[in-house]
């Protein structure tokens, strides 16, 4: 319990240090969102309604910095976090909201099968290390250094331009209602394949090679070498003892791996211009868009912090010597 309450106050102030960076890297930014938005409108706005939006979006010059994160606390206790300016009038949670949908199921799904996947694989190759599965190492090492946005590249150039069989962006046809019926979600299905794809292969095998060398470390332990002189059958000593005690670091990177889930791979998104909240920052990052890049980074902030305390709570319930040093 003394170790569970250490993290949750540890996470506790880690997660105001990161709202009050959220609240300042923003309005240190240069340029000036106030002037785009008038810009956007073209000059229809008078002087009244131009001081309505400085104080509204809280960049009203007569307002000290301090005052101006008293006031940012005070909309994060409400739920409010204010309005978008590149989609004004839009509440920043119904952009989320409208996003967030899109890299959970990309995002989510594809971390999963990768995880499984590659942690699997990594097992079995630790494990019968010196087998043909040892002749593949190469070629995961070559396929993990290849950055997530060049990979993606290389699809969208092979299967949506040279052999048209997948398209090369967007998250459905642009002709369906977005319904949770069989045509709009076959499409979604089809247009987030490539990017699908994208995200497991490059995902894959770094859990193969860390799985891996983590089991070779392993397996010469005493214990697992004691387990093998009891008899013990070979799939309980590989997965009670060796996989056991060698996937905790993949635990670990598994956690994180969720936490990110929610900030979504930007670069992929980019590049397949895929309706999620990563597309949704990098957006907002070119429009000087404060609420929103303050609400997506609040968003991601607070997962990867869940995600790391997720982390220690289940080390915790795996290696016995965490809890004794609790």
């Amino acid at each position: 319990m003394k170790f569970v309450l250490q993290r949750i106050l540890f996470y506790a102030v880690t997660a105001w240090a990161a709202i009050t960076i959220n609240f300042l890297i923003p309005r240190l930014m240069p340029g000036d969102p106030l002037q785009a938005l008038l810009t956007r409108f073209k000059g229809q706005l008078d002087t009244s309604a131009i001081a309505s939006i400085e104080v509204l979006f809280g960049i009203d010059e007569k307002r000290s910095l301090w005052q101006q994160y008293i006031d940012y606390w005070g909309q994060l206790l409400r739920g409010d976090l204010g309005l978008s300016f590149t989609f004004f009038p839009t509440p920043v949670s119904e952009v989320i909201s409208q996003s967030l949908p899109w890299t959970l199921v990309l995002v989510g799904v594809t971390t999963l099968l990768s995880f499984g996947l590659g942690t699997g694989l990594g097992i079995y190759t630790g494990w019968r290390r010196g087998s043909w599965m040892d002749g593949l190492l190469p070629v995961t090492t070559f396929v993990s250094s290849i950055p997530y946005f060049w990979l993606g590249l290389i699809f969208i150039a092979v299967f949506a331009v040279k052999w048209p069989v997948f398209p090369a962006a967007g998250g459905y046809d642009n002709a369906l209602v977005p319904a949770f019926d069989v045509p709009f979600v076959s499409s979604a299905l089809y247009h987030g394949f490539l990017p699908a794809l994208t995200i497991i292969l490059s995902a894959v095998a770094s859990w193969i090679l860390g799985m891996r060398n983590m089991m070779v470390t392993v397996s010469s332990e005493d214990y697992v070498m004691v387990a093998q002189a009891k008899g013990l059958s070979e799939r309980r000593v590989m997965f009670s003892y060796a996989a056991r005690n060698a996937i905790l670091p993949n635990i670990s990177g598994f956690a994180l791996s969720l936490g990110f889930v929610v900030g979504g791979t930007l670069l992929v998104e980019m590049v397949f211009s895929y309706p999620g909240i990563g597309f949704q920052l990098f957006q907002a990052v070119g429009a000087r868009d404060y609420p929103l890049m303050q609400g997506v980074f609040l968003i991601i902030t607070l997962s990867v912090l869940a995600a790391n305390l997720l982390a220690d709570l289940v080390y915790m319930l795996l290696d016995p010597r965490t809890r004794k040093e609790a």
